[in-house]
């Protein structure tokens, strides 16, 4: 998990994480500063963003946003239900006009709190498809990412591979590697196979899975793919963003770590591989809504979007912009069609079905 601090409010553009979707945990310390009335700045030409994202595209993408808008963007980040927390207690007093979080989970929490408001544009309505964003419009998907199994190339032949209820079969038995239930990843990919499949597969499943795990699960994803390689499972199940972190990553063992799985995406003569994206909802206290508005649709066009497919090994939600090379050396997909709303929708019964399960 990375350290990230809470910047101020109204600093001057803090940025060095901002936009869109992260992932990893952040501190939870805050550093006050000034509100921007305090400091007399225009609040006309202001976007004040709570976010979970750490990433130096997302601040070189907001700063060219300010550039071309003369709109400054000040950013305050935390842990994603640190900032959901923080914008209920804040409530209609508070500065945010745009929360930034990964999970379509997340957002549709922050929905049912009355925290978002609905934000209609032509150009969101074009840049980001109807199964990526809110039914009413109170969140956009801006980046997506798969939930893909990964195998030990020495142990696993890949045509073993097929789907992801293929998992639960006997063959294996104490092979499989994945987070724990109270983990927002796997609480939508349960969600969707209630949304595909019905409850009572969805149960089946759970508890299949519970029943062929290599050991008590723990850790995040990358560690999960660690412990393919260490020979305690054969097969894990993490989110491709991951996998694209640890084959950059700066530390020669993660890499060595990467070289030796294998990406397969499940469900390809099925219903499709699991997609989730990290997305943007205007809040419901925003004072800078027209501005927010701006920046989404900045964030979603296809010069944005190429950046974040290049540069964070993330998909595009744009249809128009292709996925980096390295995306697509791991081979094209097909994903679930499902709208990501029902992931939201279906949280609470997946969160009920893994206690259920005795899947810790």
């Amino acid at each position: 998990m990375k350290k990230r601090r809470f910047a101020g409010m109204l600093a001057v553009l803090t940025l060095a994480g901002a936009v869109l979707t992260g992932c990893s945990a952040t501190s939870s310390t805050t550093v006050q500063t000034e509100s921007s009335s305090q400091q007399g700045e225009n609040t006309s030409q202001v976007v004040n963003i709570y976010s979970d994202r750490h990433y130096e595209t997302d601040k070189l993408l907001l700063e060219e946003f300010s550039k071309e808008t003369g709109i400054k963007v000040n950013v305050i980040e935390g842990k994603s239900d640190e900032l959901i927390e923080r914008l209920a207690r804040e409530g209609k007093d508070s500065q945010a006009d745009l929360l930034v979080t990964a999970d379509v989970g997340r957002l549709h929490r922050a929905k049912e709190q009355g925290l978002l408001q609905s934000a209609e544009s032509d150009t969101l309505s074009k840049n980001v498809p109807e199964n990526l964003k809110d039914k009413d419009n109170q969140w956009y998907g801006l980046t997506v990412r798969a939930r893909v199994l990964v195998y030990a190339k020495d142990r696993v032949d890949p045509s073993q591979l097929s789907t992801y209820e293929d998992l639960t079969d006997p063959k294996w038995k104490k092979k499989i590697l994945v987070r724990s239930s109270d983990n927002i990843y796997n609480q939508s990919l349960l969600a969707s196979f209630i949304a595909v499949n019905g409850e009572e597969k969805a149960i089946a499943w759970a508890k299949g899975i519970v029943d062929n795990m290599a050991r008590t699960p723990k850790g995040s994803d990358r560690d999960q793919a660690k412990a393919v390689v260490a020979g305690e499972g054969d097969v894990a199940i993490m989110n491709t963003y991951y996998y694209g972190l640890l084959l950059n990553s700066s530390d020669s063992e993660e890499v060595k770590v990467a070289k030796q799985l294998g990406v397969f995406f499940p469900n390809q003569s099925t219903t499709g591989t699991h997609i989730n994206v990290s997305g943007a909802g205007v809040t419901a206290s925003a004072k800078n809504k027209e501005n927010a508005i701006k920046l989404v649709e900045f964030l979603s066009s296809e010069k944005a979007q190429k950046q974040f497919a290049e540069a964070n090994y993330e998909y595009p939600a744009n249809p128009a912009v292709e996925p980096s090379d390295l995306l697509k050396s791991w081979g094209s997909f097909k994903p679930q069609t499902i709208n990501l709303t029902k992931l939201g929708e279906n949280n609470k019964n997946a969160v009920q079905i893994f206690s259920q399960v005795g899947w810790k």
